[in-house]
């Protein structure tokens, strides 16, 4: 059962739906939550979530303040670093993602395509001068709107039928006045990504930030695994640069990274 369906039927959360959904829950709020607005939230019996929430605190995975609040517990971050640190993706890449970081002086992104969005597995901003992206990893993007997420949907977006395929009903939404909102525009822009073997983002998910994109193949030669992007003020680091460097950052990206 999923987060979605278990909430408003606070009945139907048992075992470890329940907990689960607690948890999900309460990692949402940084600041912490009572038994009440999680109950509230969850649409659920404060007895349903109090089981849960004892569960969750004997792993360590949630603790209680002195304020009768709940937050997510210290182990539940340990297992979750630890687990990032050590995944093959980042091991190989993080010291590839610090140099380009350096070399660009800008923000450098690792991310996958997960449905309609990106996820960011690695984020690396530079020792001086980064400035503060909404990027995170393990955050989301709409991929149509961000350059790797443009660069990983021209491998499977190639005409109007499987664009529609791939929106299934769903818009493309502006998130600043620059963001393809066009299905043929989108198509279009997908084509020439696929031809030119990079993608940009003109300002197209954040103002005044501007980025390139370039493939990461893993085992498969025809398919990325991922994408690598660099982002950068547009003041600072114009977008026409970013886009002279996209060959050479994508042959070296390929001679140098295999997931």
């Amino acid at each position: 059962m999923s987060q979605n369906s278990a909430q408003g039927h606070g009945e139907r959360l048992v075992g470890s739906d329940r907990v689960l959904a607690v948890l999900i829950e309460l990692a949402k709020r940084p600041r912490g939550a009572t038994l009440e607005e999680l109950a509230a939230a969850l649409d659920s019996p404060k007895s349903t979530v109090h089981r849960a929430l004892a569960s969750l605190r004997k792993a360590s995975l949630a603790e209680l303040t002195a304020r009768g609040v709940y937050s997510v517990g210290d182990e539940f971050f340990r297992l979750a670093f630890s687990n990032h640190a050590a995944r093959p993706d980042t091991e190989r890449l993080q010291p590839f993602l610090t140099s380009l970081a350096g070399e660009y002086g800008e923000t450098v992104h690792y991310a996958v395509l997960d449905g309609k969005d990106v996820v960011y597995r690695a984020k690396v901003d530079p020792a001086h001068g980064s400035v503060k992206l909404t990027s995170y990893v393990g955050g989301r993007n709409p991929a149509y709107r961000t350059g790797v997420g443009k660069l990983l949907l021209s491998y499977i977006v190639n005409t109007e039928s499987e664009l529609a395929a791939w929106l299934d009903g769903g818009e493309l939404e502006a998130k600043t006045e620059w963001t393809l909102t066009d299905p043929a525009a989108l198509l279009a822009e997908l084509q020439a990504t696929r031809s030119r073997g990079y993608g940009i983002d003109d300002q197209e998910n954040e103002l005044g930030i501007n980025c390139i994109a370039v493939p990461v193949f893993g085992t498969s030669s025809v398919m990325p695994a991922g994408a690598i992007s660099v982002s950068a003020l547009r003041f600072r680091y114009p977008l026409e640069r970013l886009v002279q460097s996209a060959p050479a950052l994508a042959a070296r990206v390929n001679s140098a990274l295999t997931i």
